[in-house]
């Protein structure tokens, strides 16, 4: 799957008895920025308005009906103040346009000597004015670190970087459709959710029974093309040198099904009942599938942990880098600030140092090794790492969660399936919160330095309680 080009709408502020002429200078730094960040622009044209800018509300409602015209490809919209701004107009400008996409604000800094009429800016006052305007007006926003930035600094790079990783999550939430492919595993209480309240957040599941699935991959030859291509993509996949060609096939046909089921439906990432059933009647495990799906970016959790994939999914966007789903699930030594992250696994070919397929050590003994094979075994590799964990709150209506940040470390570890020893500082406190929370062993993982810009998704344009983890950006 191939990331998304992003697209922002451009206002610029403009207030008449501040210098115009920055107005005009303002924009064209800014567009040249956002053009350098491959970025597209959707903005009023100096023949539009009085260079560009909007000012009077006839140029706001027509910057408002050029965005409502663009809104299917509108990511998020950058707010410029090259001068203090006609903060009234930029709030009518965003009402009008009714987007629901996030809102960055920036403000151009002054220079000491440049303060005279012709040349003072008095941004830095502006864009208070403007967040109070939208503060009334009931539209979320986003802000620059720094109170004012200039738009070709480093600062500003950054945050931009940042913002449009905030744009991705908001847009990649918005009408989800997210599989559950067979029912939860009966021993995995913590993995319960409320459909209504991922509904009430415009997050809708499609449900597919595994006797479907088994149905559809029994009626399925071996020589179905779509089984073929698929068995072919496993092999270019992983090493599977291993492991018998009958188990390959039926992997093959399994991920075929899915694939095909997931294109009709419009589904777009999934949660699987990853064991006993199909381990029993299908004789393979489904983790080889599900880390090519998420190493796709099709973000695919096991245990049918829907609200577990829901994190991956947000840290993927973030990231456009594949996401995994790990237990917090052992303690390293002594060191306080390090655990053992572990699954047995389905985890995407990107986090591995070194990758093959096996079997399932874990339930071999009791379904049989022979029916145990798909495993995707190896060590993750040392990496910064973004972590983040969302929950249905069924008592108070709600979805909650906590995310933060830490990393991989290259610690030496005898184990099967694929494990990693990570390091988060203070990582006590977190585990002391997330056991008096009641969370989910749980936790998405991704190998970036993102929670920032989750944080801001969830919490500001989607109203969800989350905790930040010694965060700060």
């Amino acid at each position: 799957m191939a990331n998304k080009k992003m697209t922002m709408g451009l206002i610029v502020g403009n207030r008449g008895f501040f210098p115009d002429h920055l107005a005009k200078t303002g924009r064209e730094e800014m567009l040249r920025v956002l053009a350098a960040a491959g970025i597209d622009v959707v903005a009023l044209t100096p023949e539009e308005s009085k260079y560009g800018a909007v000012e009077t509300r006839e140029e706001s409602r027509r910057c408002a009906d050029l965005f409502k015209k663009n809104a299917n490809r509108i990511d998020g919209v950058v707010v410029t103040l090259p001068n203090f701004g006609e903060e009234r107009a930029i709030a009518d400008t965003l009402r009008w346009a009714n987007l629901d996409v996030p809102v960055l604000i920036q403000a151009t800094p002054d220079e000491p000597l440049k303060m005279t009429i012709a040349s003072r800016r008095d941004s830095f006052c502006g864009k208070m004015s403007a967040c109070n305007n939208l503060r009334q007006y009931g539209i979320p926003y986003s802000i620059t670190t720094l109170h004012t930035e200039a738009p070709g600094s480093p600062e500003f790079a950054k945050d931009l970087q940042w913002f449009s990783a905030v744009c991705r999550v908001v847009d990649g939430f918005k009408n989800l459709r997210v599989g559950a492919i067979g029912a939860r595993p009966t021993a995995f209480n913590t993995v319960r959710y409320s459909e209504k309240i991922l509904e009430a957040n415009g997050i809708s599941i499609e449900t597919l029974d595994l006797s479907e699935v088994l149905g559809r991959i029994d009626r399925m030859k071996d020589s179905d093309d779509l089984a073929q291509a698929k068995l072919a993509s496993i092999h270019k996949y992983v090493d599977a040198s291993s492991v018998p060609a009958a188990a390959l096939m039926k992997m093959a046909k399994l991920g075929a099904v899915v694939d095909q089921w997931m294109t009709d439906t419009q589904v777009a990432i999934s949660a699987v009942q990853c064991w006993t059933s199909l381990e029993e009647n299908l004789g393979v495990v489904p983790c080889t599938v599900m880390s090519m799906m998420s190493d796709s970016l099709l973000s695919s959790a096991c245990e049918v942990d829907i609200c577990g994939v829901l994190g991956m999914h947000a840290l993927r966007l973030a990231s456009e880098t594949p996401s995994a789903l790990l237990d917090w699930n052992n303690n390293y030594g002594s060191d306080p600030n390090k655990a053992v992250c572990f699954h047995c696994s389905n985890l995407p070919k990107h986090f591995f140092r070194s990758v093959k397929m096996d079997f399932q050590e874990i339930i071999a003994g009791t379904v049989g090794k022979e029916n145990t094979f798909g495993t995707c075994v190896g060590l993750i590799k040392p990496e910064k790492m973004s972590f983040a964990r969302f929950s249905t709150d069924d008592l108070n209506g709600k979805i909650r969660g906590y995310l933060g940040e830490g990393w991989f470390t290259d610690d030496p570890l005898n184990t099967f399936g694929g494990a990693g020893v990570v390091e988060i500082p203070n990582m006590q406190k977190l585990l002391h919160y997330i056991c008096e929370e009641g969370f989910e062993h749980h936790v998405a993982a991704n190998l970036s330095t993102v929670s920032a810009a989750v944080h801001e998704a969830t919490t500001k344009y989607f109203g969800w309680d989350m905790y930040w983890h010694e965060g700060s950006r």
